[in-house]
């Protein structure tokens, strides 16, 4: 099965059913193709699928998003097909992946914040600001920065013994960059930024309980 058909299957994967008829419309094949692909999913616990109708749940586009990158579709391609809330799970399912405690869209009170999702191991915890951005300026990026900045001071002051690290996770950039010592990573390179991630932890903002 071609690359393309699984980037254009993950466009039909929403909650309730999904006719063959109309998968087979979303990604531009035969009924046949169709019916292959979603058997596949199901097999792999994606979905119900009676041979007609496909049943999916919320939920399903991410783990059909981290099967698509186990076929060695590319990270980036795959998110390019995600809404902002699907981009949010797809980067806690990457730190689930590998072993980080998740939560996600915590609020914080007075002032009112909200924190996308946040990973804890070894007691450190990052803080990330998940930016499904098509486009970015580099100052649209620095408010980014600045803003997830402040976010982490009001965490780690509502949050006995915590070291956290702010970085920002977007859809379209080529590699990892930084500001004020701030981590901007690409959704490809994130789980690679992820496994150094403590042992670059002294070039990387850190902020914790005075």
């Amino acid at each position: 099965m071609n690359q393309k058909l699984w980037l254009d299957g993950l466009d039909g994967i929403i909650p309730g059913g999904v006719s063959t008829t109309d998968f087979s419309k979303v990604i531009n094949a035969d009924k046949n193709t169709a019916r292959k692909i979603l058997e596949e999913l199901a097999r792999n616990h994606i979905g119900r699928f009676d041979g007609e109708v496909m049943e999916f749940d919320d939920g399903d586009k991410i783990k059909a998003v981290m099967f698509a990158l186990e076929k060695g579709i590319p990270v980036d391609e795959a998110a390019e097909h995600l809404d902002w809330k699907d981009f949010e799970g797809l980067t806690a399912q990457i730190l689930d992946i590998k072993d980080f405690a998740i939560i996600r869209n915590l609020i914080l009170t007075n002032p009112r914040m909200e924190i996308d999702v946040i990973g804890i191991k070894f007691g450190v915890a990052m803080l990330i600001d998940c930016k499904h951005w098509k486009r970015h300026s580099q100052s649209a990026l620095e408010k980014a920065v600045l803003k997830q900045v402040e976010r982490t001071k009001q965490y780690v002051a509502k949050t006995k013994g915590a070291i956290a690290a702010p970085a920002i996770v977007t859809l379209y950039q080529d590699k990892v960059s930084f500001i004020n010592n701030v981590p901007i990573v690409p959704i490809f390179q994130f789980a690679s930024f992820v496994d150094e991630f403590y042992g670059n932890l002294e070039d990387i903002e850190t902020i914790r309980t005075e």
